[in-house]
């Protein structure tokens, strides 16, 4: 298989969904895993973009909820892929909440979602070069290796140690 490369905006997607009573908690508040859900398909169908392949979610980073999303409002859901690695890729999602009668438009939420590409049987699998094209983009990549050192400390896969790009955060040389 060749491994093509690509640019963070050959995987952007823009996910958009209505809040329904059915999405709601009694505080007619949008229940916070009903948008780890959405926010986890926006973020696979950018995923499969990056890589033309199936992915699974290997890991969800901390999602803060800054606002309360309410009853009627629409969810717009942008996410892009940030970087690759051997057979994983980080997808950046930003979320906003717009009330569409006042016009009110507001950032609920931001994340990152790792994912691994799998062929049919479920081994994974290398997954194209991703290479950035804007300063945001590159700030975006040159990060993700810090939050993926991170990742593999919390998950204990990586001794804290072997962070070399996370440890000179905290102590520059």
């Amino acid at each position: 298989m060749s491994t093509k490369i690509k640019s963070p905006k050959d995987s952007f997607t823009i996910m958009n969904e209505l809040v329904l009573p059915n999405d709601t908690n009694t505080l007619n508040n949008l229940m916070g895993g009903r948008l780890l859900h959405w926010m986890d398909i926006a973020a696979a169908i950018s995923a499969q973009k990056h890589c033309n392949r199936i992915v699974v979610t290997a890991s969800v980073d901390n999602v803060s909820f800054k606002q309360p999303i309410k009853l009627g409002d629409v969810i717009t859901i942008e996410a892009k892929v940030t970087r690759a690695f051997n057979t994983s890729v980080e997808v950046r999602l930003d979320v906003w909440a717009e009330n569409i009668p006042s016009g009110a438009r507001v950032k609920s939420n931001e994340a990152y979602y790792t994912f691994v590409a799998v062929d049919q049987s479920g081994r994974t699998i290398p997954v194209p070069e991703l290479i950035p094209e804007t300063a945001d983009e590159e700030e975006l990549f040159a990060g993700a290796l810090r939050r993926r050192q991170l990742r593999l400390i919390l998950g204990g896969k990586m001794k804290p140690n072997d962070a070399i790009e996370l440890k000179a955060l905290f102590f520059p040389e």
